[in-house]
């Protein structure tokens, strides 16, 4: 059971969005080492002895890490690398031991580890491997934020104005539109525009990599 006193729901929403670490060893004193550690940068640490309370726990919509002991009492941190993966936790981990060798540390990097560290440990070592971390959760969440509102435009096209993003995307020029979709070309320059101006597109380059991101008309 972690010695912090858990209660996210009173946190305001700015604080949500602060980078969270999440912290899982059965030793006590390790423990409070790296959660005094990570608060001294100014970091906010949750702490727990056992992986049941972690996954218990509810998780923030915020850059995250976690950084996980190899051997826990009765239990293994690389099983709940795996449980962690069927449950589409995505934050990255940080495997920390003191009984470490190389075939686990290549299992632990191969299932996605960011890092895996012997103790004792440098500090500094510590701190890169969690600033490494936060970097890479953070990117991975603004690129599903981009994602999220990139479908969120798309769907707000008409069935019509998909229609004609799908052949502008193919190369199609406004005559060639007209032709294939039997309207005249001052139509298909109206949709064109609504198309352009709902999914925020600046130019036909941009609306094709929107396409692929979001996998359709091409």
């Amino acid at each position: 059971m972690s010695t912090e006193s858990h209660s996210p729901s009173t946190q305001g929403t700015r604080a949500r969005k602060e980078p969270m670490i999440y912290v899982i060893d059965d030793d006590e004193a390790m423990r409070l080492a790296v959660r005094d550690l990570l608060r001294s940068v100014g970091l906010r640490v949750e702490i727990f002895e056992s992986s049941l309370d972690f996954l218990a726990f509810p998780k923030l919509d915020a850059p995250s890490c976690l950084i996980l002991d190899i051997r826990l009492r009765g239990e293994s941190g690389l099983t709940l690398q795996e449980q962690i993966g069927k449950r589409d936790l995505r934050m990255p981990i940080v495997f920390m031991t003191g009984h470490g060798d190389i075939a686990m540390t290549v299992k632990a990097m191969k299932a996605g580890a960011v890092d895996f560290l012997a103790k004792p440990f440098r500090d500094q070592d510590m701190l890169d491997a969690v600033a490494n971390a936060l970097a890479r959760d953070g990117e991975r969440l603004a690129a599903e934020q981009t994602n999220a509102t990139l479908r969120a435009a798309y769907h707000s096209l008409t069935p019509r104005e998909r229609e004609v993003m799908a052949l502008v995307v193919a190369g199609m020029m406004n005559k060639q539109i007209a032709s294939e979709m039997h309207v005249t070309e001052i139509t298909v320059k109206i949709h064109r525009g609504q198309v352009m101006r709902k999914m925020s597109a600046r130019s036909v380059a941009a609306l094709v990599k929107m396409s692929e991101s979001l996998g359709v008309g091409t």
